[in-house]
């Protein structure tokens, strides 16, 4: 199978009814949501808490398409068959959270599922260079982790430099944080082709007013493959 390189966006459950996770999961993905993105923090490594194993592997019974669980842990190897047994499609793992990262995306591999490594702001695009072979996506933070809604920080010379490092490979570049129709196109222009969208998507609707999702979503999408045809 060729490798997709189209638009795909990400809604992140963070920003969705906490009461309500299997509607809200089915609701996005019936109005255009390509992943499900779930934002795994430990209150160590970010300066927040939200979900385990267990909770993943609830969310995993609702989702169709695929689960991008991005892990915000440290240490991040201890937790990893956990999460790939609770149903993860893509783990990713922030270079930051310790001093193996080969090891880390490694031992993703080695549970079967597509491994992913992510770049704080201030983590420079070299941090990944000898790590591209082993990875199917670089996750380039444009907020500091820890919360969503955080005002965007433009990464688009990083995420432009990565994808000239990345080359004819088949690993795909996700932005997360503050992305939207104003974000989105520049950043897709650099070289992105997934983008995680919280509160872009889930504003102003809810289960019961789903197509406000399908709206949102489409919009980001128009703006990202506007910046293509551009």
């Amino acid at each position: 199978m060729a490798f997709d390189r189209s638009i795909k966006i990400a809604p992140s459950i963070l920003s969705a009814d906490f009461a309500d996770f299997g509607r809200e999961i089915r609701a996005v993905e019936d109005q255009g949501a390509d992943w499900v993105h779930v934002d795994v923090m430990d209150g160590h490594f970010v300066p927040n808490l939200t979900f385990g194993p267990p909770a993943v592997a609830a969310f995993r019974k609702h989702v169709r398409t695929v689960m991008d669980v991005h892990l915000m842990i440290a240490p991040v190897d201890p937790y990893i068959e956990a999460f790939a047994n609770a149903g993860a499609d893509i783990i990713t793992a922030h270079v930051e959270a310790g001093p193996h990262i080969h090891r880390t995306l490694q031992a993703i591999r080695a549970t079967g599922k597509k491994a992913g490594v992510a770049l704080n702001p201030g983590t420079p695009a070299e941090a990944v260079a000898h790590l591209l072979d082993l990875a199917d996506l670089i996750c380039v933070m444009t907020v500091n982790p820890g919360f969503g809604g955080q005002k965007f920080i433009d990464m688009t010379g990083k995420v432009r430099q990565l994808r000239v490092m990345i080359g004819d490979r088949p690993v795909h570049i996700e932005i997360d944080g503050g992305v939207d129709t104003a974000t989105a196109p520049g950043l897709v222009a650099a070289g992105a082709d997934v983008l995680v969208a919280g509160s872009a998507v889930f504003k102003g609707g809810s289960v019961d007013k789903a197509a406000v999702y399908g709206a949102n979503i489409a919009a980001i999408r128009a703006a990202a493959t506007g910046a293509l045809a551009g």
